[in-house]
């Protein structure tokens, strides 16, 4: 920051504040004084650790002053630096720069019109539509599904497994767990190579490419006005776009967002109505051939997702979100760069997923054998009776807890079985994005904020997820909608 005549009371509160703590400094850092003296505004751990160590004699006057300034502020100390950062950039670039009418190249024109809501809008629901549902969704989660399955799975590998089962195990309850309805192979394994996997390359592929030429930035300007009526600010667009990852890493990647109260909104967002990479496919598979249906999906999910966001934001304490972003240039993404995040990521995913699939796989054997498993799927039969769904859902929605995208498929099944009409599709797939967390997420959600807003937050999904999809059944029926 550099120093010089201030014109308002603001900017003068933190020049005296540097001042004083500068003048109280006596031990040499190796770096200027007042460069200790902004950090120690900023509350770098680091240095005020350091400056308590070498400087005690005048250190309980610094937090002092960096207490009082605290006080004069609204936003935090270190977002108020930062603008004046910005704004002594401007004054310096007016004075030394001079910008031709024509020096703006096409890709900063090209930028600016993609922040602006008028052009950038229906761009973002056009990438939308042909990354997600044309991409991701008919592509991925349809085509290339439909051929591992069918060509690979059914013809070969499920055959094979039953075969040797057979052949090697002569106990009957040690067949269940590799094969059947619930096996490790039939269903853990399948589902994990032929529909999650699948679905989830196909979105990090798209992921990459947007992240790559540098398009993800100018969705969080374009979308920040909008998230600031729902307590956060264009910032929170990183963990909202992770959350169509992996929810569980956009949980903790929250980390980012400035303030507890937008924490909180992100994570209770998250939770509710920010599918997983693999259940987005899997539901776009499921409503691909019925666009009506994906849209009434998509609209309620968005609604509740907005709705929910307005309402926490009025009922948490707090200021409105402030943003700034570094913007970077517009870019032909680079294949290596592309090919080589979402290798990463796949990579990353898939061990995490694959043992933890087989993981779940040997608890609803363990669990059946127990009868516990079949305790817990008659409970949830009356909810789901209530909202219009055969008692067969039960199983894909206590699959949802271990993983969404295992509910998912549950789901897929059960479609492709022919259990399902069109409004139970439709409610089915509301019930379950909304539905509980899977349970790593849950466990992400108790470690990063607290035991009770972890558990407050999962017994409020649970309970309006279901909420929703009753009203969203008796209206669809109501309205006499056939899909």
């Amino acid at each position: 920051m550099i120093k010089r005549d201030y014109k308002g009371p603001i900017e003068n509160s933190i020049e005296m504040a540097i001042e004083k703590i500068v003048n109280l400094l006596q031990y040499d850092y190796y770096l200027s004084p007042r460069s200790i003296a902004i950090l120690l505004l900023q509350e770098d751990e680091g240095i005020r650790n350091l400056v308590k160590e070498k400087d005690a004699a005048g250190f309980s006057e610094i937090e002092q002053i960096v207490n009082n300034l605290k006080t004069y502020y609204k936003n935090p100390i270190s977002y108020e630096l930062a603008i004046e950062r910005q704004n002594e950039v401007n004054d310096i670039l007016k004075k030394a720069v001079r910008f031709a009418k024509d020096s703006i190249s096409f890709r900063e024109r090209l930028s600016r019109l993609l922040m602006n809501p008028v052009l950038g809008i229906p761009v973002f629901l056009l990438v939308s539509y042909f990354g997600l549902y044309k991409f991701v969704g008919q592509f991925g989660a349809g085509t290339v599904v439909d051929f591992i399955e069918t060509n690979i799975f059914d013809k070969y590998i499920t055959p094979f497994a039953e075969n040797m089962v057979a052949r090697f195990i002569p106990w009957q309850f040690l067949h269940e767990l590799f094969i059947g309805e619930y096996g490790l192979i039939t269903m853990a394994f399948r589902y994990a190579f032929a529909i999650i996997l699948p679905i989830t390359a196909f979105f990090f592929l798209f992921f990459s490419l947007i992240e790559d030429s540098g398009y993800l930035p100018r969705i969080a300007m374009l979308i920040d006005r909008t998230f600031k009526k729902i307590g956060l600010s264009g910032r929170a667009v990183i963990p909202m776009v992770l959350g169509f990852g992996c929810a569980t890493m956009a949980t903790m990647v929250t980390r980012i967002l400035p303030t507890k109260r937008e924490r909180i909104i992100a994570t209770l967002l998250l939770a509710l109505a920010v599918p997983c990479s693999a259940q987005l496919g899997v539901i776009m598979a499921l409503l691909q051939h019925n666009p009506m249906a994906l849209f009434i999906w998509a609209g309620v999910i968005g609604f509740i997702f907005l709705l929910v966001g307005y309402l926490t934001s009025k009922i948490l304490p707090g200021d409105r979100p402030s943003f700034y972003m570094e913007i970077p240039p517009l870019r032909m993404p680079s294949l290596s760069n592309v090919i080589v995040k979402t290798y990463v990521r796949v990579k990353w995913y898939f061990k995490e997923i694959m043992p933890i699939f087989l993981w779940a796989g040997v608890l609803i054997w363990l669990g059946r054998l127990a009868k516990i498993f079949d305790f817990l799927v008659d409970i949830l039969k009356g909810p789901l009776r209530a909202i219009g769904l055969p008692a067969e859902a039960a199983k894909a929605f206590l699959f949802g807890f271990f993983r969404r995208d295992y509910g998912a498929a549950g789901l897929y099944d059960l479609s492709a079985h022919g259990k399902l009409d069109g409004v139970q599709l439709v409610v089915s797939c509301v019930a379950l994005t909304l539905f509980l967390p899977c349970i790593a997420q849950f466990l992400m959600n108790i470690k990063e904020r607290g035991w009770k807003i972890g558990i407050g937050i999962s017994v409020f999904v649970l309970f309006f997820s279901f909420s929703v999809a009753y009203v969203l059944n008796i209206v669809l029926k109501t309205l006499g909608v056939i899909l």
